[in-house]
């Protein structure tokens, strides 16, 4: 009795802290967007109560503008190769030719002449899976082709044609609307993918089908789920050059993603996917857009990625920095969670279905491997796949983050500031992973030693978090030249309190979010659980 009362009144004053913690928050954002918007760049007029809206994000400013006729286009696309697959009865062959047709169209719309570099790369990258995939060395070559590919398409900013000699710089002219290098990196991947999966046919890599299908709900019920299309390997037929270019080119998710694998995309070409009903489908672009109106709303009252951008950051006080760097954490979520989810709503309706990024709020979150497992989830299912378990998974984990999130920051530009990212991630992931593992082992059996336990949990879910923020300040706001004033500001007077407000609002934040898990795991009795 008595601790179902203490838990009781600490979900409430948690939920108190919180609704005060976040009116705070808004209050001091709405200020600032007021008093400063006359200094900051990309702001433009908006079309909620006469206020200006946030289009600085270059990114969100370009999806946003061409949203209509992007989609026009995907619905045209979609629905016409969802009406030759009904028509004609169209399975993998038919359906690959169709939906090449379809994506080179609307590549060569994005690109133009700039289609060449696309086609010619891929072709190369096929014919290397063809003739090496038997030897042991073919994994090498193939990351080494596509890392080369990447880093080169950056370095020459897409190639000018007038590279190739002066009768060829007329196509500069037709490079169509979209940079073709930039997409390029998701096509890296895709081809990346079809190598190992083609490789790993040949291998006839173990996979336990009746095992899987026994432990999965989907699966016995006679559908298959994503694990199950993506282990399965595929016969040597399947991997085909029309399937090969269909599956890089694929309209709906070419742009942004999410990521798909070869085997889980050539699978749903014979059988389109049957998780979604589609009903499922509606009420998913329902919610995308309840989620648009979000954004909407907060581009246009708070202009967290223009101060950002801005520099205006060096004027304000610690706590007001602390505030952007929150909110534009929470803009590049929402952002994301927008393109991602637009593009993933396409696909199903195509009857591809992919893994779904960003499952969980961003503010529901209190450990860094859990956050990057869901923030780009069908790109880390990509990494464990063809990067972490290749490299020796659990065994040398603390080796492959190195490795892995190294990479992740070069795919995403060759930037500085991603690297520093990288690396700071790295350093405060290795902690949490040694820390993970020796706990592990130990289960409390008394009262306290579970309330110890807990409370030790919250404040490392607390300096995960602390951890995170300083991370994505770095990353996306400061840069690293800024790292010095930043520590510089918070090691004053008016520092030092702000950090405790900081780590204990924090702590708050950890305490309430393990509420919610016991809620989820146990919703009658919520009882009490270590994480």
């Amino acid at each position: 009795m008595g601790t179902l009362f203490w838990r009781k009144s600490e979900l409430l004053f948690l939920i108190l802290y919180a609704v005060a913690f976040y009116a705070l928050v808004i209050q001091r954002s709405l200020y600032l967007s007021h008093d400063h918007s006359r200094e900051l760049y990309g702001l433009h007029r908006g079309w909620m109560f006469d206020r200006l809206n946030d289009l600085s994000d270059a990114q969100w400013g370009n999806f946003r503008g061409n949203l209509r006729i992007l989609t026009f286009v995907l619905a045209l696309f979609t629905f016409g190769a969802i009406t030759m697959r009904s028509q004609f009865c169209l399975k993998g062959k038919g359906m690959s030719i169709v939906w090449f047709i379809i994506s080179l169209g609307y590549v060569f719309y994005l690109h133009g002449a700039c289609v060449l570099f696309v086609l010619s790369i891929a072709s190369v990258n096929y014919f290397l899976a063809k003739i090496l995939a038997k030897s042991k060395s073919y994994p090498c070559v193939l990351w080494t082709f596509n890392i080369l590919i990447f880093l080169l398409n950056r370095i020459y900013e897409g190639y000018p044609f007038s590279l190739f000699g002066k009768h060829w710089a007329y196509l500069d002219n037709y490079r169509g609307t979209f940079r073709w290098h930039i997409c390029f990196n998701l096509v890296v991947l895709r081809m990346i993918s079809f190598g190992c999966d083609y490789y790993l046919s040949w291998k006839k890599a173990p996979f336990d089908q009746e095992k899987h299908i026994a432990g999965c709900s989907i699966c016995s019920s006679g559908n298959a789920c994503y694990h199950f299309m993506q282990e399965r390997s595929l016969h040597v037929r399947q991997y085909s050059f029309i399937t090969y270019l269909a599956y890089l080119l694929y309209a709906p998710l070419y742009i942004a993603g999410p990521i798909v694998s070869f085997n889980a995309f050539a699978s749903q070409l014979n059988v389109p996917q049957k998780s979604y009903s589609v009903g499922n489908v509606a009420f998913y672009g329902l919610r995308w857009l309840l989620c648009l109106g979000l954004m909407e709303t907060m581009t246009h009252f708070f202009y967290y990625n223009a101060f950002a951008i801005s520099g205006l950051w060096r004027q304000l006080s610690p706590f007001e920095v602390f505030i952007i760097g929150y909110g534009v954490i929470n803009f590049i979520w929402l952002k994301f969670l927008l393109i991602w989810r637009y593009f993933r709503f396409w696909s199903l309706v195509a009857g591809i279905e992919t893994i779904e990024n960003m499952p969980n709020c961003i503010n529901n979150c209190y450990s860094l491997e859990s956050f990057w497992k869901s923030w780009h989830a069908s790109f880390n299912k990509w990494i464990v796949r063809y990067m972490y378990i290749p490299l020796g998974g659990s065994r040398k984990k603390l080796f492959n983050v190195w490795i892995i999130f190294t990479f992740v920051a070069l795919w995403h530009d060759l930037e500085w500031k991603l690297i520093s990212w990288a690396w700071l991630t790295c350093l405060f992931l290795i902690p949490e992973i040694v820390i993970k593992s020796s706990v592990a082992s130990f289960t409390p059996r008394s009262a306290t030693g579970k309330f110890v336990l807990r409370e030790l949990n919250a404040v490392a879910g607390t300096i995960t978090i602390t951890c995170l923020m300083v991370a994505n300040l770095v990353g996306y706001v400061i840069g690293p030249s800024g790292t010095s004033w930043f520590i510089s500001r918070f090691v004053q007077k008016d520092g030092f309190p702000l950090l405790g407000f900081v780590f204990f609002s924090f702590y708050v934040a950890v305490k309430l979010m393990f509420h919610i898990r016991d809620a989820k795991q146990n919703p009658r009795k919520c009882g009490p659980s270590v994480p």
